[in-house]
Formats: structure tokens, sequence, C-alpha cells
């Protein structure tokens, strides 16, 4: 006859690594794409963070967030440089 507690413990290990799976391949939020993004821009990426982020994170997805991050610092800078142009004339 079976031991029930190795049964139980074969459960709760198989149960675990569905859990485990289960959250691996949940896709990251826009937040955490955002957050990346700036923290890559600014070269502060944990390593826990970039490792996360190759493991679920898709590339056409932070190409994206990079780029619109990248276009809205232009912006940013040209409006900077615009009103410090006007304030010295």
């Amino acid at each position: 006859m079976p031991d029930p507690t190795k049964t139980n413990s074969a459960n709760e290990v198989e149960t675990r690594a569905a859990a485990a799976d289960a959250e691996a391949q949940q896709d990251l939020t826009l937040g955490q794409m955002f957050g990346s993004a700036m923290a890559a821009m600014i070269g502060v990426q944990s390593k826990e963070k970039r490792e996360r982020d190759f493991a679920k994170g898709k590339a056409s997805h932070f190409i994206i967030v990079g780029v619109a991050l990248t276009a809205a610092f232009v912006l940013l800078m040209a409006g900077v440089v615009t009103l410090v142009l006007r304030a010295a004339l």
C-alpha cells in the first residue's frame, strides 16, 4: 500500500510548481514596463528586475514604451529650451 504522506508531498510539490509556472507566465503590467524602461534609460536597473523583464516581457512592448519615453523626453527638452530662449530675449 502506498504511503499517503509521500502522495501528499508529491501533490504539494506539483501544486507549487504549477503556481510558479502560472506566475512566470503572467505578462508585465504597463507600469512595470514603464518603470523598467525609465530605470534602463538612466542605467540603474536591478539584476532581478532585468531578469524578470527578459523572462516575462515582450521585446515589441519594450520597444514601444522606449520610443514613447524617448519622444516624451525630446519634447520636454524642446519645451525647456524654448522657455529658456524666450526668457533670455
